[in-house]
């Protein structure tokens, strides 16, 4: 790479925040001020964590019930057994209920960094009306910027972000150990209780007898089956979430990482990224993206896992390789989110939509056939438009186009709406449709060669120099059908 082509942001290693922010400590654990995310208890009063701690004392009592009898605590055995046993529960509901109560920090509202020439590389949030720190996303739950987050958790009723995450994975960790606990109490007992007039009759005497009826027996195989789901589920969930720590890694940063290696770095055709049509590779998006978080493998540990339980960092500034910066992220999103605005494309909207999960009036198929996302669906009115940013087969995703009235009352509606209801497509507000059926299929070929590979869709685009044409190829791309490689090759001959 030419040294003048070499970007201005590579030795950005400077601090983001003033130096009046303290470093964390045992007095202050949210070290930046107004990055405090510390609830009430009435936080737990939610179906989430309600619902949690329901399975918890559910499964715990159907196992006292069942040890009390097979292991009263009358013995010095006994005692230590069932002592152990609630320490197991004594640690999981203290981390789930800390990792509620702490949350995961957020970043201020109206925050900016220390220099205002550092504003270029990071994301403004418009509803927390500031800019988003590095690692920060927006939670449309918790309306706040989240600190390193990870995701929205329903069962803690808050987000999994900086501040709580080594909690919340203790919480992961400690809870199929003790549901394990409970299986082999559960399962041993429900055996003697269905061979209990064995032992009675035929037994020593000295084998402890456990008495269950009928309901309490179903109740039994209820917990049972409640225990198993918990390991199972909870347990492959604490396994993911110590991947993310090895690798310094959030579940949306692993998802950026991948767009980032597919991303179509050379925008102009050529293969270099420097717009002029040479191939030369001059230009700044030939250099590959390099995580900037993963610093070794117990570093990473260490940043979540302390001594004192408090993380790290401050939230703000982040332990980053010697090769990367503080803003390496940050720069990536702020090109992909300018990737998916370049192909995004405007609807109008022909048949009114009433934001209902099943819309039956739009088919059969539309209803079976709902994205898989907690994402909402939006109510749409005939004549509205909305800038469309993904798609499904038979649902769109995107944001309304606002106008003055919604614009005080909200300042962002997006969501999922039926295909059917959008009709025409518009690209820089003038409609998109082509012109004639040699013109569509064009535009369907060149969207397919993209797919295929980029030497014959380079050629395609060196041969047609319309401007038009050749701005609306990548948003023609999702409305093609996929064909082999062998019959798009006979298709270029024919056409070109």
């Amino acid at each position: 790479m030419k040294e003048h082509n070499k970007p201005m942001y590579t030795d950005l290693k400077l601090p983001l925040t003033s130096q009046e922010e303290t470093p964390p400590s045992r007095k202050s654990l949210f070290c930046v001020p107004g990055a405090s995310s510390y609830g009430s208890l009435w936080r737990l009063v939610h179906w989430g964590p309600l619902t949690a701690l329901f399975i918890i004392f559910y499964i715990c009592i159907m196992g006292v019930y069942v040890n009390l009898q097979w292991w009263p605590i009358s013995s010095i055995y006994g005692a230590l057994h069932q002592t152990l046993y609630f320490y197991w529960l004594f640690l999981i509901l203290y981390n789930i209920i800390a990792a509620s109560v702490i949350g995961p920090g957020f970043v201020p509202r109206n925050w900016r960094p220390l220099r205002p020439e550092d504003e270029q590389f990071l994301q403004y949030c418009k509803f927390c009306e500031g800019f988003k720190a590095p690692r920060s996303h927006h939670c449309r739950q918790c309306n706040r910027c989240v600190m390193k987050m990870d995701h929205h958790c329903p069962w803690i009723n808050t987000c999994c972000g900086h501040y709580n995450h080594a909690k919340f994975v203790y919480f992961l960790f400690f809870a199929p150990i003790g549901c394990v606990h409970s299986l082999i109490i559960l399962i041993c007992a429900c055996y003697r209780a269905l061979h209990a007039p064995y032992y009675m009759h035929y037994g020593k005497g000295e084998e402890p007898i456990v008495i269950l009826g009928v309901y309490s027996f179903i109740a039994s195989m209820f917990a049972i089956g409640l225990a198993l789901g918990v390991v199972v589920s909870v347990g492959c969930l604490c396994i993911i979430q110590m991947k993310s720590i090895v690798k310094n890694e959030t579940g949306i940063e692993n998802w950026i990482n991948d767009k980032a290696y597919y991303r179509d770095r050379d925008g102009d055709g050529d293969g270099d990224g420097d717009g002029d049509g040479d191939g030369d590779g001059d230009g700044d998006e030939t250099e590959e993206f390099i995580y900037p978080y993963h610093i070794g493998r117990w570093r990473n540990l260490f940043q979540v896992f302390t001594w004192s339980g408090l993380p790290k960092s401050n939230g703000i500034i982040w332990d980053v390789r010697s090769d990367c910066h503080q803003y390496t992220l940050t720069i990536e999103q702020i090109k992909q989110k300018q990737d998916k605005r370049d192909r995004s494309v405007e609807v109008l909207i022909a048949m009114s939509y009433r934001g209902s999960i099943f819309p039956i009036s739009f088919g059969f198929k539309v209803c079976c056939c709902p994205p898989c996302s907690d994402e909402s669906r939006i109510k749409l009115n005939q004549g509205d438009r909305v800038v469309v940013t993904r798609w499904k087969k038979h649902w769109l995703y995107g944001d309304k186009v606002l106008n003055e009235e919604e614009l005080i009352k909200t300042k962002r509606i997006r969501g999922w709406f039926p295909r059917k209801s959008a009709t025409e497509l518009y690209y820089n507000g003038r409609p998109q449709c082509p012109t004639n059926h040699s013109e569509a299929k064009k535009v369907k070929l060149a969207s397919q060669l993209k797919k295929q590979g980029n030497i014959l869709f380079k050629f395609l685009i060196n041969n047609f120099n319309d401007e038009s044409f050749r701005h609306g190829i990548k948003d023609y791309c999702k409305f093609s059908q996929k064909r082999s490689s062998k019959c798009l090759i006979e298709n270029v001959r024919t056409i070109i």
